[in-house]
């Protein structure tokens, strides 16, 4: 159980900060921020790859994918996520 934890913080880690990299722009986001940003983009990324392959060796629709499923949910939350802040920031300046 806690390796499989610390595992989805690694992979959460890279993910995220593989995410931030690839999406252009200032994310003001600390560290766990960028964890939970990965770990997210993993249940995404889980998700996504069950609704296209339509395969679910686990048992369940929300699963841990990849480390390439990660970061491919991480992108897409991250980019909704600066979307919806962008407009945010732009009304109060």
């Amino acid at each position: 159980m806690l390796w499989t934890i610390l595992g989805l913080i690694i992979v959460g880690l890279i993910a995220g900060f593989i995410a931030r990299a690839v999406i252009p722009g200032k994310q003001s986001m600390s560290i766990l921020m960028t964890i939970v940003l990965g770990i997210v983009g993993s249940f995404v990324g889980g998700f996504l790859g069950f609704l296209i392959f339509g395969s679910d060796p686990m048992g369940g629709f929300l699963q841990p994918s990849g480390i390439i499923g990660s970061i491919i949910g991480a992108i897409i939350v991250l980019g909704i996520y600066v979307f919806a802040t962008r407009g945010r920031s732009a009304r109060t300046r």
